[in-house]
This record gives structure tokens, sequence and C-alpha cells, in this order.
């Protein structure tokens, strides 16, 4: 289910989206995810966040993980996985696939952030599962 921003102050959402505005607001929408994501690394850690980039996402299938090379882009105190993207718009298939890694690592939260929106607002969804 989605939820409605802005979230409140104490959730780890609340800090990632001020860090994602402070990107957007210094580069702007047009560049390639990868600078984003490196961007809004360094302003989580400026803020003092523990955080993983490009973690692997194995798939438990009965006995065995396979490595499928499924990739979260940011996963934030281990409790909020952010999908990023800059693309014209998101479409339900980037809904899906955060909605995917969060059920596969077991995460609740999600952050789909779409950096090529003019106002990055308009391009945050927030996910609960």
């Amino acid at each position: 289910m989605e939820e409605a921003i802005p979230v409140h102050p104490g959730d780890f959402s609340y800090e990632v989206i001020g860090a994602a505005i402070e990107v957007h607001k210094a580069l702007g929408p047009g560049l390639l995810e990868s600078a984003y994501e490196e961007c809004l690394c360094y302003e989580l850690q400026l803020k003092g966040m523990a955080f993983q980039r490009q973690l692997p996402l194995p798939i438990a299938y009965k006995d065995v993980r396979l490595d499928m090379g499924y990739r979260m882009d940011i996963v934030v105190e281990g409790q909020l996985t952010v999908e990023l993207k800059a693309a014209e718009v998101i479409l339900p298939i980037h809904e899906a696939q955060l909605l995917t890694y969060m059920k596969l690592s077991k995460i609740r939260t999600g952050l789909l952030l779409n950096f090529c929106s003019p106002v990055l607002r308009d391009g945050i969804k927030r996910m609960k599962i």
C-alpha cells in the first residue's frame, strides 16, 4: 500500500527524502541515476546514517540461494529500501520492482525516488508492505 507524503519526523524516510530534495535542488533533473545515487549517499553520510548501496539480493528457493543479479540501490539503517530512478515517468513496473525488493529482503518500507521529475516531491512514492 502506498502512503502519502509528507511523512513524520523520526521515520528514516523523512531524512532520506530531505537528503534527496537537497540533491535534486543542487543537480536538477536530467542526469544519470548513478550520479544521483552517489550524491544521495554523500548526503546520507553527512547525516550520519548507516546505509548500504548496490546490495545484492539473492532469491531463496527451497533450500538454495540463487544469485539472480538483483541489487537494491540503497538500504538505509537496514529498515528502508530506496530505489532510485531517472525516468521521464514512474511506471507500474518501477513500483513492482520496489515491492519485489521489499518482499525478498523482508524490509517493510520503501521509497521510490524519481530524480527526473521537475519537482522531486512529485517523483516520490513511499510504500509499505
